[in-house]
Order: structure tokens, then C-alpha cells, then sequence
């Protein structure tokens, strides 16, 4: 019996965490502070990966474990009072920053610009987003660490 109520319990708590609309109202909610999930393959079980959250909910720890259940990478993030990330650091299977990530936001909390640092500080990329009269992303620029543009995404919107 105890087994069942362990598996409902597992279930419950994927079932909230892969609801993208309620995944955070539903991990405060229920005061979840780690999923840790494995994967078995044959008859080896190995850690996947660790999810790591606030008090409000928000992701705050990402681990990431390789097919033989060791640490492959780690992400940790920051967030501003309205819930937007604003700072992403990544690490690499030995603990270290490979990678930081700040975010920006304009006053509707759309991120407006992305900027990408190495592990010594240096910018390697930005990315800047481009909004219409609707709140609709429309454009993506990438530029390099000189500032070269590299690509440029637009997305056009079609309307009944």
C-alpha cells in the first residue's frame, strides 16, 4: 500500500511540474523544494536530473546528471521582483562557470535583451527582442562579441 501512495505521490508531483501553467503556482503551493527524477535503463538506475526551487516557486537550481548518473552540468537563476530571470549562471561537470547569462526586461516584463558572458567575464553574444503594437515578439537580432550582427529572426503573425 505504502508503494502505491509513493507512485500517486511521484505522479502528482509530474503531473504539476510538467503543467507549464500551473508549475509554479502548484510547486508553492504545495511547498515543493527539489524533484530529483532517475532513469533506468536494463536494470541500472542512474540520477537524471535536480530541480531546485524558492519559497515562491521559481526555479532557483537546474542539475543535470550524463547516462552513467554523473554530474554533466548545472544552472542557477536569479530572478527580479516580478518573477523574470534575470541572471542565468551554467556550470560544467566539474562545478565551474562556463557561462553567464543576464537578462533584461522592458515594463511589461517582455525580456528585451540577452546578453552572454564566458567564464572570464568577457561578452561572447547579445541578443536583443523586438516587440509589436500587441505585445507580440517580432523580431530577434544575435550579435557577435564585437557587436557584428550575425542573424536576424522575424516572426510574422497572421489573424482570423
Amino acid at each position: 500500500m505504502l508503494k502505491k501512495e509513493y507512485l500517486l505521490v511521484v505522479a502528482t508531483v509530474l503531473f504539476f511540474f510538467c503543467s507549464t501553467a500551473q508549475k509554479k503556482k502548484e510547486i508553492k503551493k504545495h511547498g515543493i523544494k527539489t524533484i530529483s527524477s532517475t532513469k533506468t535503463i536494463g536494470l541500472k538506475t542512474v540520477k537524471d536530473e535536480r530541480l531546485s526551487f524558492n519559497s515562491e516557486g521559481l526555479l532557483i537550481e537546474e542539475v543535470r546528471y550524463n547516462e552513467e548518473g554523473v554530474l554533466s552540468s548545472m544552472s542557477r537563476y536569479k530572478y527580479n521582483y516580478e518573477g523574470n530571470v534575470i541572471e542565468q549562471l551554467d556550470y560544467d561537470e566539474k562545478s565551474l562557470l562556463f557561462e553567464r547569462k543576464v537578462l533584461k526586461y522592458n515594463d511589461i516584463s517582455q525580456k528585451t535583451v540577452e546578453l552572454v558572458f564566458d567564464k572570464n567575464g568577457k561578452q561572447i553574444r547579445k541578443t536583443i527582442y523586438s516587440y509589436n503594437y500587441k505585445g507580440l515578439r517580432t523580431e530577434k537580432k544575435t550579435f557577435d562579441a564585437n557587436n557584428n550582427l550575425i542573424a536576424t529572426k522575424k516572426l510574422v503573425y497572421s489573424f482570423k
